[in-house]
């Protein structure tokens, strides 16, 4: 299931100016695990659709992957009404993971998108550990195009975060190792709301998590003053926070297991919307950067922190991006 693109691919010179030289002396490619990518930057799965969305502002095979909304066994309708709430530094989300169903997404979502040349990344959740086994079955029918399965073990806008598998290391344990079915690289997606995030890590690679993702949204909460009510249609259930306010501490987590595991591919996420926002994380120890809420805001924005990206890389004499990785402990 690794496709091994060139490295030089997907990189697209500035402008007029931009030398040939250039554009052959800047290595963008990376590796999360087994699995090679043109470049680091994706997206964060919720952000960019189940399909081919994001295909009317840039070419999606221009990105190291395109990471899909999570799918359940079957469909799903999600949380009701107001769904987001914008806050200064972000904002709340309680979407609910409202999808088609897996069967349904790979008839009728997919194979546009694969079409489009674009690394598919799918995404997979559950209630139960027999759901996650049931999602990781059908994913197997997936094609070569869907390089990696990404496991949502976190995503605290179901019944309010009652299904947070990544709070306990037995609970992670169960559900990763019920997905091996998927017969493609697992990816464990993980909360920053826990005590000690290295100790998850761990139950995660060592019940089959090829990579981890780091991180999904924070438990938030927002009440109107005026009406004391709760702002979000999930009400006493709250909502997921992101953006900017939960960068640090994507930061921190990504830090902390890159120290605890330091051979366990890292995917970072949170609050990336720009080239120095991506290199943070990429420092942290993480080998590839997806972009979010970012996106919902600007759909151009990954292919933006993807040009981004290369403008710093060359303006800080970093011929590989694969240099950066770690950095910051070296």
């Amino acid at each position: 299931m690794t496709r091994v693109p060139s490295p030089f691919a997907f990189w697209r010179p500035d402008g007029p100016n931009a030398s040939h030289r250039d554009a052959r002396t800047l290595d963008l490619s990376t590796w999360v695990g087994s699995v090679a990518l043109a470049n680091p930057i994706m997206t964060a799965s919720g952000t960019a659709g189940h399909g081919a969305e994001l295909a009317r502002y840039f070419a999606l095979h221009d990105l190291g992957a395109v990471v899909v909304k999570s799918l359940s066994v079957a469909p799903w309708p999600g949380n009701p009404a107001p769904r987001v709430h914008a806050l200064p530094g972000g904002m709340l989300n309680s979407v609910g993971l409202q999808g088609p169903g897996i069967a349904a997404w790979l008839t009728e979502e997919l194979p546009a998108l694969a079409a489009t040349g674009a690394t598919v990344v799918a995404s997979i959740w559950g209630r139960t550990v027999e759901e996650y086994a049931a999602a990781a079955a059908l994913m197997a029918a997936a094609p070569p195009a869907v390089v990696a399965v990404e496991v949502n073990l976190s995503c605290p806008n179901l019944d309010g975060g009652r299904h947070l598998f990544a709070q306990s290391p037995a609970a992670t344990a169960d559900a990763m190792a019920a997905t091996a079915a998927c017969g493609r690289p697992r990816w464990a997606k993980l909360t920053p709301t826990v005590t000690d995030i290295t100790e998850i890590a761990a139950a995660a690679m060592g019940a089959g998590a090829e990579a981890l993702t780091l991180v999904n949204t924070a438990l938030g909460m927002a009440i109107d003053p005026e009406t004391r009510r709760y702002r979000l249609g999930a009400g006493a259930g709250g909502g997921g926070l992101s953006g900017a306010a939960v960068h640090s501490m994507a930061v921190r987590a990504v830090h902390d297991v890159h120290v605890a595991l330091p051979d366990a591919p890292i995917v970072g996420v949170g609050g990336v919307a720009c080239a120095p926002d991506a290199v943070e994380l990429l420092l942290a120890g993480a080998r590839a950067v997806q972009v979010g809420t970012a996106t919902l805001a600007d759909p151009r924005a990954p292919r933006r922190v993807l040009d981004d990206l290369a403008r710093w890389c060359r303006r800080h004499g970093v011929a590989r991006v694969c240099d950066l990785i770690g950095g910051a402990h070296e």
